[in-house]
């Protein structure tokens, strides 16, 4: 489904920026949410079988990061090249829970050849993927539309502009999981994923509002400001053992901006565009 919805509202001639931020906006939050529950199949380390949650942030920030550079590709260009390795992506995590539900969780907790599991083969052949295939490809259309003098930014600022924020953030997240004094990562591996997930989707969404309308990111997102406050607070000691507390707190403030963010959007440019976000009618106009 997620590959024939752009086809589907052609069809219906229906087509508009409230549907590719629509699709992209909630691929950007799915994304983090199939990592999850992905090492939800396979389980956590437990000193013999499963993946660390050191593991899990790493798979988790690589695949963020491609898509990342896919919309910062469309930002410059002007065109979204998805690579071959998105659709493989959802069908390899499909094929992941055909297999565990016909033959069991047993199979995540077996050496598969040379004694490596299958989940350090995914891993290695993701972290292939991105950096020999995904990334370079990314780099090449950038630099083919500058040869084709196509790029919609003329300046290197500009064209950088989109990748600080993303940068910053997963910056200030690895330095909280790296000098955490209590291992917040390791105490609550899906609440810290799960803010990872929802904190980039909402940087991404600004900047594919970006590249629909053409306008220039903001340099900070605000999202890094309470964010780098936290960070200080817990890696200096002063959150203490209310350190998980705290995480819980922001987690829950971050996801209810993103949706607030993401209804508040939606409802702009379906009035604006004088269309219902889930209907093929159009508004009655006043």
């Amino acid at each position: 489904l997620d590959s024939i919805d752009g086809k589907h509202a052609r069809r219906t001639q229906s087509s508009t920026p409230l549907g590719e931020l629509f699709d992209h906006g909630l691929d950007s939050w799915a994304t983090s949410i199939f990592v999850l529950s992905f090492f939800s199949v396979c389980s956590r380390d437990n000193g013999k079988t499963g993946v660390s949650v050191y593991t899990m942030y790493i798979y988790l920030s690589i695949v963020l990061f491609n898509f990342m550079c896919s919309h910062w590709e469309k930002y410059n260009t002007g065109v979204l090249f998805l690579p071959w390795g998105y659709d493989i992506s959802q069908v390899v995590l499909i094929a992941a829970y055909l297999l565990t539900g016909t033959v069991g969780v047993e199979v995540w907790q077996k050496p598969l050849l040379f004694g490596y599991y299958i989940t350090d083969v995914l891993v290695i052949l993701l972290i292939g993927f991105s950096l020999f295939l995904s990334f370079p490809q990314t780099l090449y259309n950038i630099h083919r539309a500058h040869l084709k003098k196509t790029l919609k930014n003329d300046s290197l600022y500009e064209g950088l502009l989109p990748l600080v924020s993303p940068l910053l953030l997963f910056v200030l997240l690895t330095v909280w999981v790296v000098l955490s004094p209590s291992n917040i990562l390791a105490k609550q591996p899906r609440l810290f994923l799960w803010m990872v997930g929802v904190a980039f989707s909402n940087v991404i969404c600004k900047v594919i509002i970006c590249q629909m309308s053409s306008t220039q990111p903001e340099l900070f997102h605000w999202f890094l400001f309470p964010l780098a406050l936290v960070v200080y607070a817990a890696i200096s000691g002063l959150l203490g053992c209310t350190e998980e507390a705290v995480l819980g707190v922001f987690t829950a403030l971050v996801t209810a901006a993103h949706v607030h963010y993401g209804v508040c959007v939606g409802r702009q440019l379906s009035e604006h565009l004088n269309i219902y976000i889930f209907s093929l009618k159009k508004r009655v106009q006043e």
